[in-house]
């Protein structure tokens, strides 16, 4: 957060960049679109994660992040449904929007 005469702006840059170090992505290449709206994700849909923890963290990280980023809100809601059974397809999902 930084004030000035103008006001006050929030940014999470730091806590994206951490995200970002912590999946390793941090000088991936970045793509355009986060992920393509008509793509179907369904319950066990590949390999279940051998840490759906991981994935679990990763996705409340990211949508803490769409306070300031609303252009990924739908995308996190997408791979949100998925918390309790994540397969390696929701991971790699996770990973396009990141991108």
């Amino acid at each position: 957060m930084a004030q000035s005469n103008d006001g006050i702006i929030i940014s999470q840059r730091k806590y994206a960049l951490n995200i970002f170090e912590e999946t390793r992505l941090i000088y991936s290449k970045s793509i355009d679109t986060r992920m393509d709206p008509n793509t179907k994700l369904l319950p066990n849909q590949g390999e279940h994660m051998s840490d759906p923890e991981q994935y679990r963290k990763l996705v409340w990280n990211m949508n803490y992040l769409t306070v300031t980023r609303l252009d990924i809100s739908f995308s996190v809601s997408v791979v949100s449904q998925f918390l309790n059974s994540p397969c390696e397809y929701h991971w790699n999902a996770i990973i396009c929007i990141l991108k």
